[in-house]
């Protein structure tokens, strides 16, 4: 089983691991933004309903979105320094554990603080799990999906009143980081100030959109005006199939934890 929280919703998934199959999905979005006790308080009612607490799930994944995270160059990383890559862009509490993964091939390192009240709940509820990051999902698979493309590309996973930016160039990650939007304006905003730091020549990237979003949608047209190399990205999964997914919209980090 597959959780994945945030302050903004909550997905379920069960897979079935011989089969490969997925049992059940479930996502909900919050209509604002709770806190981190109001999402466990959403996560136990959600649990509770659901038949499948109670089996034995041969492993249990969380996977915590959220922006309190940096990326650190292996060689500069320290583990007794974690609060130090934090401070400067996340407010820490005295009682925050801060965790690390290891984004594999690329000596990048995600320091992030995850929701140390919903991993207590989960370790109540099914004891020992892993947890990671969704930033260092995604990050991990997409770079593998990008193996043979040199040139620019910018990756942006959409979901409501978040982005996911992600650029990569000759395989190697240039930029990751998450925003929150309100309107389409603030989406192109963030997409063309983080491009225009990276000095992305705008006429060359690939921009290549993913999730809650389709060609001619009010996103998409406006962007269109300013990236003309413009697609919606349908990402591979070869460990499921497709048509299981057809009228679901799983967060694409969320599927590839599975």
């Amino acid at each position: 089983m597959s959780i994945q929280v945030g302050l903004n919703g909550l997905s379920f998934c069960v897979l079935d691991t011989i089969a490969n199959k997925i049992l059940a999905f479930e996502r909900l979005n919050f209509k604002t933004q709770l806190t981190p006790y109001l999402m466990l308080k959403e996560l136990k009612k959600k649990i509770g309903e659901r038949g499948e607490v109670g089996q034995n799930f041969s492993e249990v994944m969380v996977i915590h979105k959220n922006n309190m995270f940096g990326l650190v160059p292996k060689p500069l990383f320290n583990k007794e320094e974690l609060p130090n890559y934090l401070k400067f862009n996340t407010k820490i509490m005295a009682n925050d554990l801060i965790a690390y993964d290891e984004i594999p091939n690329q000596d990048i390192i995600n320091v992030y603080i995850p929701y140390t009240n919903i991993n207590n709940y989960i370790f109540e509820l099914f004891g020992a799990f892993e947890f990671k990051h969704s930033g260092t999902v995604l990050i991990n698979i997409l770079l593998n999906q990008n193996r043979t493309n040199v040139e620019p590309v910018c990756y942006v996973q959409v979901a409501e009143r978040e982005m996911e930016v992600m650029v990569i160039s000759d395989r190697k990650l240039l930029f990751y980081n998450q925003f929150e939007y309100n309107a389409k304006e603030d989406f192109l905003y963030y997409l063309l100030f983080s491009l225009e730091q990276l000095q992305i020549d705008m006429e060359k990237v690939q921009l290549k959109l993913f999730g809650a979003i389709e060609e001619g949608d009010a996103i998409y047209d406006l962007c269109h005006q300013y990236i003309s190399n413009i697609s919606v990205f349908v990402p591979g999964n070869t460990s499921l199939h497709n048509e299981q997914l057809e009228n679901e919209s799983i967060d694409f980090s969320f599927l590839s934890s599975l």
